[in-house]
């Protein structure tokens, strides 16, 4: 402030010299001094009244300026009525009145200017280079704040940009220069000795990002990128989120369009149950029905160490909201009476189940029908019992056409969800997708870490495919499917086209900055009851769309009542059966299921 009340006297004083050339005639030199003392005054409160003092000059920008624009309009304005109505004695030039707001900006905006230029280095920056060359790929608004964020850094030395924008090219941008198009990344890494590159393109497709990755890892640099809009504060990119692409960049997909005044009516202020809460899904399910504020959140978990992982969690991001940890076994039918009976939730998300494909294959299908189909049971008739609106099962498509105990056992949870339907009560409600990235027991984590044990990376099969979706995506769409279903459906959700095993290998290998030359991958044939393919409708099914485009229906073969019960009454048997024995009955209840040959 005293900085700009010195401007102020300063600027009002060279105004009268410049009016007169110089040579101040005595009477104005009076009169100078006459108003200089109700002036100064004035523009130092107008400056205070517009919070000119609030601001660090160190980050000084174009909104600053813009206030010291009108503060200093402002006082300008009161300046003759101010003199006017205190009846000063004397006559201001209007020249006077013209220059002094003219130097009066340029001296307040020039010293912030100045001083933030010097802070930064920026006024003899341009004369040494500093830091690592990097290229910024996306001359954007991102790519924009990322280079004011660069040049401030003595880590890195920006270069410049490449954007396939034609009209960009040779045009600089915050000082930098658009070099070229993407598709030029070669020839400008080479001139510049580029070893970095950092895609700041928020927005763009993933296939767009692969395309980059791959020219990158054509001219062997490593590849950074920005997050994404969701993830920038204020507009701002700093350098500290900078991170490497993740598969998630390149596999990930738009965002899901949810529903939120539905889901607000569904969850908001009532009483939530998910099991397997401590799992990969049931887990994130946790954290997205949280986000609605629910009247009581109920985790149930068989697991102690999952359970206590989530409580960690959630206890410290939703401080506000009742949650409660119980641990408990799905087929354990005290104890759902039990946690029912006190609780009373409205919805159920039932995501426990045993999933893993080779585990329960051998020496564990008895116990996989037990899990899967009977503890569905189990639950589902708690939900009955005790009025629930709504009963979600998180299933798979590994159900459809299944070539193993896991996937049958999980088509058995969905014809037990579809036989309890009624025309009133309860609503069951099954939602079906595939692999998530990154979920517990999947394949990328494995991946990771035999990367960092330096390799080999086993693969199954060079043929293999998968369908794959981001966890959020999946609780988010479970979720939606939820609130959207009337009793009885099958949701099918878009997971949009295959990936290829060992494609997603090789991505991981470059996006990690090795070449395949240094980790090598190795087949290692199909493990028992795995397919090349999975599918996510059976031969027999078709789907029906929904106002949701990305939830479909399927119509999937209904179960009769005297099978239903029949079904029923051979999974409560307690008695340990022999894996054959296992499958022979499943082919039963599920005649599409046909075993694999490497069992």
């Amino acid at each position: 402030m005293l900085h700009d009340v010195v401007a102020a006297l300063a600027a009002w004083w060279i105004a009268y010299l410049l009016r007169f050339n110089f040579e101040l005639p005595p009477n104005f030199r009076d009169e100078l001094m006459q108003t200089i003392i109700w002036v100064v005054p004035l523009q130092a409160i107008v400056f205070w009244t517009f919070s000119l003092y609030r601001g660090i000059w160190r980050f000084a920008s174009v909104s600053d300026l813009r206030r010291i624009l009108f503060a200093v309009l402002v006082a300008t304005a009161l300046i003759p009525l101010i003199l006017g109505l205190f009846r000063v004695n004397a006559i201001v030039p209007r020249s006077v009145l013209v220059i002094d707001p003219l130097l009066l900006l340029l001296m307040m905006g020039g010293s912030r200017l100045f001083y933030r230029l010097w802070k930064e280095n920026l006024l003899y920056g341009d004369f040494r280079l500093r830091g690592e060359p990097v290229l910024v790929l996306g001359a954007g608004d991102a790519g924009v704040s990322l280079s004011k964020e660069l040049a401030r850094s003595s880590e890195w030395h920006l270069v410049g940009f490449l954007d396939d924008d034609s009209s960009k090219r040779g045009r600089t941008l915050n000082g930098f220069r658009v070099h070229g198009t993407l598709e030029e990344l070669p020839r400008w890494v080479e001139r510049f000795g580029v070893n970095q590159v950092i895609i700041a393109m928020p927005s763009a497709s993933h296939h767009e990002k692969k395309r980059i990755l791959d020219l990158a890892n054509q001219c062997s640099v490593k590849t950074l990128t920005v997050p994404g809009f969701d993830d920038l504060l204020n507009g701002r990119v700093a350098i500290s989120q900078l991170r490497a692409v993740e598969l998630d960049d390149l596999l990930g997909r738009d965002a899901v369009e949810l529903d939120d005044v539905g889901l607000h009516a569904q969850l908001t202020d009532k009483v939530v149950l998910v099991t397997g809460a401590g799992g990969s899904i049931g887990s994130e399910l946790c954290r997205q029905i949280a986000r609605f504020v629910p009247k009581t959140l109920v985790l149930y978990d068989a697991g102690e160490f999952a359970l206590y992982n989530i409580e960690q969690e959630l206890s410290k991001g939703f401080p506000e909201i009742d949650i409660v940890y119980l641990a408990g076994d799905v087929r354990d039918s005290v104890r759902l009476n039990q946690v029912f009976d006190e609780y009373r939730p409205s919805v159920v998300f039932h995501a426990a189940a045993y999933k893993h494909v080779p585990l329960m294959e051998r020496h564990n299908a008895w116990q996989a029908v037990r899990n899967n189909v009977f503890g569905t049971w189990q639950v589902a008739q708690c939900a009955q019992k005790y009025s629930a609106e709504k009963f979600v099962l998180i299933s798979t498509d590994k159900a459809v056409n299944p070539t193993n105990v896991m996937g049958t056992t999980k088509r058995m949870a969905e014809m037990v969800c579809q036989g309890l339907q009624q025309t009133s009560g309860t609503r069951f409600v099954i939602v079906r997708f595939g692999n998530v990235l990154g979920s517990n027991g999947s394949v990328i984590p494995k991946f990771r870490e035999q990367l960092a044990k330096g390799g080999p990376i086993t693969v199954t099969h060079p043929e293999i495919t998968r369908f794959f979706m981001s966890i959020p995506e999946a609780a988010q769409l479970v979720m939606q499917a939820g609130y959207m279903g009337k009793g009885g459906e099958i949701f099918v959700l878009d997971m949009g086209e295959p990936v290829k095993i060992v494609d997603l290998a090789k991505d991981l290998i470059r996006l990690s900055g090795f070449s395949e030359d240094d980790i090598k991958i190795e087949f290692t044939g199909l493990r028992p009851g795995e397919k090349l393919y999975e599918e996510l409708l059976a031969d027999d099914e078709n789907t029906l769309s929904t106002p949701h485009p990305k939830l479909r229906i399927a119509q999937a073969r209904s179960v009769a009542d005297d099978e239903f019960n029949a079904l029923l009454e051979w999974v409560e048997n307690d008695v340990a059966k022999s894996d054959d024995e296992v499958r022979l009955r499943l082919r039963h209840w599920v005649p599409e299921y046909t075993p694999t040959s490497n069992q």
